[in-house]
């Protein structure tokens, strides 16, 4: 399995749901990885990325501003998810305010 924050997610949701197999009496059932793609920001105006299956079935090839699009939807997701929608909307107004001092390319 790739070493990301995807995987990471499904693992930890496997090992969730496991607990509660096991709490129950149930048998445990095996972990089974699933690639739905990455997407990688360059920059303020370049996204690229890759779907696997998610639209067509194949893999999908993406770039431009359908990728940033989806690459800050699911980026908010996960800051929400961590932080809380409150924290979340407050970052993205300062974030508004002070844009010019940002680093247009996150390298982590």
């Amino acid at each position: 399995m790739p070493p990301r924050a995807q995987a990471a997610h499904q693992e930890a949701s496997h090992l969730f749901r496991q607990i509660r197999r096991r709490l129950d009496g149930k048998p445990l059932e095996s972990f089974r990885y699933r690639d739905f793609g990455s997407l990688v920001s360059l920059g303020e105006y370049s996204t690229v990325g890759s779907l696997m299956g998610f639209l067509s079935g194949k893999n999908m090839f993406i770039e431009g501003y359908f990728a940033r699009v989806m690459y800050r939807s699911l980026y908010t997701m996960h800051l929400m998810a961590l932080h809380g929608p409150w924290k979340v909307a407050l970052g993205t107004f300062a974030r508004t305010l002070t844009r010019h001092t940002e680093p247009l390319i996150k390298l982590h």
